[in-house]
C-alpha cells in the first residue's frame, strides 16, 4: 500500500518511532461490550494481519480490553512482531466480573498493569503507554495527574516503558504531564462533529506531538451528518471514509486509529488515506461542528 493511501508519516517526538498516519484500533477486538472473547476469534487474527500487510505499523490497544483477550489476540496473530511495528498501550482502568470500567491509578495497580500488557503482549518493553484519565463516563475531568504520571516516569526510568503518553485529558493535565516528563501524544475524543480540541491540536502541532482521536467516526454513536453525507455523496466516498479523510486533512500531527473487527471495513477506513478533499468540502465539513453546537 502507497505511503499516501495511509495518509504519510509521523514520527513521535524526541524518538525514532516512525509510523503511517492511518493506524489500527483493536478495542472492537473482544466480545460485545469490549468484555469477553469475540464471536468469530478466527476474523479477528485475520484483521490484524490484513492490517500488517497493508502497511499499518501503529496498532493502538489496552489490557483492559476484555480484560487481556485483545492482547492475547494480538500476540496471536502478530508475533514475533514485525520490525517497525509500534504497539500503543492504555492504562488507568479495570473490568470487573460486572462488565464496568473502573479508574485503576494507584501507583501500584499501574505498575501491574505495565507488567500485565508486557505479559500478554509478550513485549520486553511498551513503545508508548498513555495513561487514561478516568474521567465521567467517556468525557474529561479536570484534576491532578501529577501522581499517576510520576509512576509512569519511574517505570520509564526502570526501562518497562520507553514513552509516555496521555488520554482522556485536558489541556491543564496535558501541561501538568509535560511538565513532569516527556509526552509523545495524547489521544481524545475528537471528530468531525466534536471538536472541543481544536486548540488543543494546534498547540500540539507546534511542539510536533501527535494527538490521535479516539471516537474518529463518532465510536458507540455513530456519525450522523446530512452535511457529511452530502459531500460524500458527491465526492464519491461512503461518508466515514470522508470523516476519516477530514481528519488527516484538519493537521499533520492527527494519526487514525479506526477500530473495526471486519476485514472488509478495515480496507475500507485505510482507503481513507488516499482521499484528497477540495478545499470547498473542506470548509462544509469544518462547519459541522457549528451547527452540532447550535442543534
Amino acid at each position: 500500500m502507497s505511503e499516501r493511501r495511509l495518509g504519510g508519516r509521523f514520527t513521535f517526538p524526541g524518538t525514532a518511532l516512525t509510523v503511517h498516519r492511518v493506524g489500527y484500533g483493536a478495542m472492537q477486538l473482544s466480545g460485545p461490550g469490549i468484555y469477553g472473547p469475540p464471536k468469530d476469534p478466527n476474523e479477528a487474527v485475520a484483521v490484524l494481519r490484513e492490517a500488517v500487510a497493508a502497511g499499518v505499523d501503529h496498532i493502538d490497544t489496552s489490557d483492559y480490553y476484555g480484560p487481556h483477550i485483545t492482547n492475547q489476540i494480538i500476540r496471536k496473530a502478530l508475533h514475533p512482531y514485525p520490525a517497525g511495528l509500534v504497539i500503543v498501550t492504555k492504562l488507568g482502568g479495570r473490568r470487573p466480573a460486572d462488565k464496568s470500567w473502573q479508574p485503576a491509578i494507584s501507583p501500584e495497580e499501574l505498575a501491574a498493569a505495565v507488567h500485565d500488557n508486557l505479559r500478554n503482549l509478550g513485549l520486553d518493553a511498551l513503545d508508548v503507554a498513555n495513561y487514561r484519565v478516568m474521567g465521567s463516563g467517556h468525557g474529561v475531568t479536570e484534576g491532578s495527574i501529577a501522581e499517576q504520571i510520576t509512576a509512569l516516569a519511574d517505570l520509564k526510568r526502570q526501562g518497562l516503558i520507553r514513552n509516555i503518553g496521555v488520554s482522556n485529558a485536558t489541556a491543564a493535565q496535558v501541561a501538568e504531564a509535560q511538565s513532569i516528563t516527556e509526552i509523545v501524544c495524547v489521544q481524545n475524543n475528537y471528530n468531525v462533529a466534536h471538536r472541543h480540541d481544536d486548540t488543543l491540536i494546534d498547540d500540539l502541532a507546534r511542539r510536533g506531538i501527535a494527538y490521535v482521536p479516539f471516537f474518529p467516526l463518532g465510536g458507540f454513536t455513530p456519525l450522523q451528518s446530512t452535511t457529511l453525507s452530502s459531500v460524500a455523496e458527491r465526492l464519491g466516498y461512503p461518508p466515514m471514509q470522508v470523516a476519516l479523510a477530514w481528519l488527516l486533512h484538519r493537521s499533520p500531527n492527527i494519526l487514525l486509529i479506526p477500530g473495526t473487527s471486519s476485514v472488509a471495513h478495515l480496507r475500507e477506513n485505510l482507503a481513507a488515506g488516499q482521499i484528497t478533499l477540495p478545499p470547498e468540502s473542506l470548509a462544509e465539513l469544518d462547519g459541522i461542528a457549528d451547527s452540532a453546537a447550535v442543534a
